[in-house]
């Protein structure tokens, strides 16, 4: 189901979109050449994908900056969109708010990630927040090559229609507000058009969390 403002303009680009983000707006010829060949599309342990050099002492920093940010707890979302026609999603450890005014929020792709050139050129995302029996549906949409909604029930979002997953804690429905490079990963604000807690689940499920490379929750 196409969002209900998918309205290009003349440049191939939808409204509402800040110009940090259409600097970086990739061109549809690019969008194969920027998918990559990742067997997922996310991290848990920031970093965990990207190519270290063989020398030992680049390796060992690299291990030591993954194991200490390994020890920060975070929540499990699932970043969602819709293109052409068909719902997108990825899972994303790297989350965060950023402003009440105006309400923004931030998340963190890899350069290598296949979904994040469908996220930006669509304009708009949700952010689903994952509850502890939602474990699979981090596994699966981080799967690559295969349907990453079979089975998972969604609906469209209130304001850019894209996908809010079933039985998610809460969910964010953003517009691209800015888009900055940040080494290996571009840094992404969005900004908040629409958000609601789950009540029926927030009141009775635990989150989904990620601590020290193992799926948690603050279930005891």
């Amino acid at each position: 189901m196409p969002a209900p403002n998918e309205t290009p303009r003349g440049d191939g680009i939808p409204e509402g979109i800040s110009l940090d983000a259409r600097a970086t707006w990739p061109p549809p010829e690019l969008i194969q050449s920027f998918l990559g060949d990742a067997d997922v599309d996310f991290e848990l342990r920031p970093g965990e994908e990207v190519a270290v050099h063989d020398d030992p002492e680049a390796q060992a920093a690299a291990r030591q900056f993954r194991d200490v940010l390994g020890c920060f707890a975070s929540g499990i979302t699932v970043i969602t969109t819709m293109s052409g026609g068909e719902p997108v999603g990825m899972t994303c450890q790297s989350f965060s708010s950023v402003s009440l005014d105006p309400p923004l929020v931030m998340f963190v792709p890899a350069r290598s990630s296949r979904a994040w050139p469908l996220i930006q050129r669509s304009g708009r995302f949700c952010v689903n927040v994952l509850a502890a029996d939602q474990e699979h549906v981090s596994g699966q949409m981080a799967a690559k090559g295969a349907d990453k909604f079979a089975g998972i029930g969604w609906t469209p979002a209130t304001s850019t229609g894209s996908p809010v997953i079933d039985g998610a804690l809460a969910h964010l429905d953003c517009t691209i507000h800015a888009v900055y490079e940040g080494g290996d990963h571009y840094v992404v604000i969005g900004k908040v058009e629409h958000l609601e807690a789950n009540i029926a689940e927030a009141a009775v499920a635990e989150p989904l969390l990620y601590f020290k490379g193992r799926y948690r929750t603050t279930d005891s």
